[in-house]
């Protein structure tokens, strides 16, 4: 199975370096943001999933102790809720961990042409923070509702409100990375939306 994998990304690699000595950008792109994206799922995923829900399970409780809601066992990936005399639990799987968002936003930037190596190292460190902390933020988020509203407001608070919260701070993210830069570096003619840099 490894051989095939290793078979496929070596293809891979020469279609993408087809497509660039080609000049065809927008089948680069493609090719590339989709390419590296389900390599990264095949070798990556695995050790790092883990690893991530424990993380996000640790920051979250950190802010769970400071405001007194609820606490944190990170190693179990676990956060329980006090409610009244009982204690609600909340599990924080791979969907919470954010693995899977963070690779797909890797996987389109590195093959963004807007910016240099430099800048993608740079956006790369600073939108992987953003996801963690927008995680952090979404669970922090569920944790408030449930501990005022109870068992009965878990699926509202998990499955709608938190996802809203996320993929609001996500559109955010990609927003600042992706489309506002692209709109002030294109050129159309002599006009450009970039700002000019001031003579030094």
């Amino acid at each position: 199975m490894l051989l095939l994998e290793i078979l496929a990304f070596l293809v891979w690699l020469y279609i993408v370096w087809t497509l660039k000595r080609a000049n065809l950008k927008f089948f680069r792109y493609i090719t590339g943001t989709v390419g590296t994206f389900i390599f990264m799922l095949l070798w990556i995923e695995g050790w790092i999933v883990v690893p991530m829900m424990r993380a996000v399970a640790y920051v979250s409780g950190l802010v769970g102790e400071l405001t007194g809601l609820y606490d944190s066992y990170y190693r179990y990936c676990m956060l329980f809720i006090p409610k009244n005399t009982a204690s609600i639990s909340l599990y924080v799987d791979f969907e919470c961990s954010g693995v899977i968002e963070i690779m797909a936003f890797l996987a389109l930037l590195w093959f963004f042409e807007i910016y240099s190596g430099k800048e993608k190292i740079k956006y790369s460190i600073l939108g992987v923070l953003f996801i963690f902390v927008a995680n952090v933020v979404r669970i922090f988020t569920i944790c408030i509702i449930i501990y005022y509203g109870g068992n009965d407001w878990f699926y509202f608070a998990h499955s709608i409100f938190g996802r809203i919260v996320f993929y609001a701070l996500t559109v955010y993210l990609y927003f600042s990375v992706f489309t506002k830069p692209h709109i002030e570096r294109q050129k159309v003619g002599q006009f450009s939306y970039e700002k000019e840099e001031e003579d030094e």
